[in-house]
């Protein structure tokens, strides 16, 4: 039992107020004026980072190179990109593209996910091998064992959000179901990651 109430929001029996998602596609639903501040910001401080991780790595470290002992350097830089900066603008599509079309944002969403993904994977190849070819131990320590949680935890939301949202032929119910926890856990897996 709904009623519509002020400003286009609809009461639903037990007194709570939502929005159609009718007026959520149509941009209808409010922004906040300081969002594009705020999203010029993550951006420069992405891009800050990926470019203070690079010249660490030039000036600091001996550069990157994938057949040399300078093959672990891939590793922060590739971690960075997709785990931070890749991952960050991917969760941001949803904010900055509000009035955009609902199929357009969540394909843009993936594609900045896939790349993440991909990315962070080189990272993670770049040092498994360097460890193999320098005769280290694999997983010997708590960031290496919190990184690859986050990394699986990011894969299993990668193919869940893909299986559900991307691919057709999830139920709508099922769709909505898992919304929310999809939103939740990428956050923390975001989170995480930093």
């Amino acid at each position: 039992l709904t009623s519509q109430g002020p400003r286009g929001w609809f009461t639903v029996s037990g007194g709570e107020a939502t929005r159609s998602s009718e007026q959520s596609r149509a941009g209808l639903t409010s922004t906040p004026a300081a969002l594009p501040y705020f999203v010029a910001f993550s951006q420069l401080l992405g891009l800050t980072l990926v470019a203070v991780t690079g010249a660490w790595l030039g000036l600091y470290r001996g550069g990157i190179a994938w057949e040399s002992t300078l093959q672990f350097n891939v590793h922060p830089l590739c971690m960075v990109m997709g785990m931070i900066f890749l991952q960050g603008d991917a969760l941001l599509v949803y904010r900055v593209f509000r009035k955009e079309a609902k199929r357009t944002t969540k394909v843009l969403h993936g594609l900045l996910h896939v790349f993440a993904f991909i990315i962070a994977l080189v990272g993670l190849v770049a040092v498994f091998d360097y460890h193999k070819k320098m005769g280290y131990a694999d997983l010997y320590s708590l960031h290496s064992w919190c990184g690859i949680l986050v990394f699986v935890l990011y894969f299993a939301q990668w193919l869940a959000g893909f299986g559900l949202f991307l691919f057709p032929g999830a139920s709508l119910s099922l769709r909505s179901r898992y919304r929310s926890l999809h939103v939740f856990v990428g956050a923390a897996v975001f989170l995480l990651s930093v």
